[in-house]
């Protein structure tokens, strides 16, 4: 029995050294040390011993076990080592070449211009307010001084959202909902802009699309006149065509202001002549006016005590005007083509 051992014991060791892979090692393991190997049957014999030879050869079998499994678990060790060396140089990038380069992007063109406007009036002193894209009747028209027959309703031919138990829920028409919302959430006085996206029922073709943006701004305090909007919308005219611009002031209606206007100012590229941008040499930029006393009084406000000013203008019209752009709904086909034009150089 001692003979035996001797040899398992050395046969283990060179077998498990010799293992080149864990599947082998185990297979050396079963062959040394499993139960049909030569070391278990010395185990399982060593009832049939004397007391005295059971102990002699029993505490040999206990050296040899202990001796293998270091050596077992030892080489275990090597070898799950040189596979996980092995799974991560499968796994490595080869970057001894160049990769290729990602083009570097850019910002959309609307976003450019939304940007510009916004800085414009920051540096005037107001500050941005966003609201949500899903707005209730209240806020988008009745609080706006625009009721239920109002005609005006028609003009924007809004988009409902199926929503169930809230048929008053639809997609906001423009960005004055945000004007109220703030109104009702601070007191005077109030000096914002509100960019964002607006839907109509539109007919997508060149000038028109059912989604647009808008930048729409409010300033309500004491004593604020239509000459301090005058002011105002001039120099974000000037800063945003050139100072060399002229701006002028028309007559419209807006059910939300009275008295309303319309801005326009001298075309950029004809200077006044007229050409094929603007046909007569003006550009109407936008719709302006002194917020009406009933939109004060249904945001809480004491129209007695404080006056102010709103106005909104399209972003997309400015860009179209800014980069000579066509047909706005190429603002919105994702042509990789038509916005790289605005990109970094690669």
């Amino acid at each position: 029995m001692l003979a035996v051992l001797d040899a398992e014991r050395a046969r283990g060791l060179d077998l498990f050294a010799a293992a080149g892979t864990l599947d082998e090692l185990d297979a050396s393991h079963a062959s040394v040390m499993g139960r049909k190997s030569r070391f278990s049957e010395v185990q399982r014999s060593l009832g049939a011993l004397s007391e005295e030879d059971r102990r002699a050869v029993g505490s040999v079998v206990n050296d040899v076990r202990a001796v293998l499994l270091d050596a077992l678990g030892r080489r275990r060790a090597e070898l799950e080592e040189a596979a996980e060396e092995a799974l991560l140089a499968a796994d490595a990038i080869d970057l001894t070449l160049p990769g290729r380069r990602q083009r570097p992007g850019s910002l959309h063109p609307l976003t450019l211009v939304e940007n510009e406007i916004v800085d414009v009036f920051l540096s005037l002193g107001y500050r941005v307010v966003e609201g949500p894209e899903i707005e209730d009747d209240w806020h988008n028209f009745q609080a706006l001084n625009i009721p239920p027959d109002h005609p005006a309703r028609t003009m924007k031919d809004s988009l409902y959202v199926d929503v169930a138990g809230h048929p008053e829920l639809l997609l906001r028409t423009e960005t004055s909902a945000v004007q109220i919302r703030t109104m009702q959430s601070q007191p005077p006085p109030v000096y914002i802009v509100a960019p964002g996206r607006v839907y109509r029922r539109e007919t997508p073709d060149p000038t028109h699309s059912p989604v647009f943006h808008q930048v729409e701004g409010l300033a309500v305090d004491e004593g604020i006149t239509f000459g301090d909007m005058k002011g105002v919308l001039e120099t974000v005219a000037r800063a945003l065509f050139g100072e060399e611009r002229r701006v002028r002031l028309g007559p419209a209606y807006f059910p939300f202001v009275e008295p309303g206007a319309e801005l326009g100012v001298s075309c950029f590229a004809c200077d006044g002549a007229g050409c094929r941008i603007c046909g007569d040499g003006w550009i109407e930029l936008l719709g302006c006016g002194m917020v009406h006393p009933a939109v004060l009084e249904n945001c809480g406000y004491d129209s007695e005590r404080y006056t102010g000013f709103a106005f909104g203008l399209g972003s997309d019209r400015v860009a179209l005007l800014r980069y000579g752009i066509p047909d706005i709904r190429m603002l919105f086909d994702g042509d990789v083509r038509f916005l790289s034009q605005w990109g970094a150089t690669p």
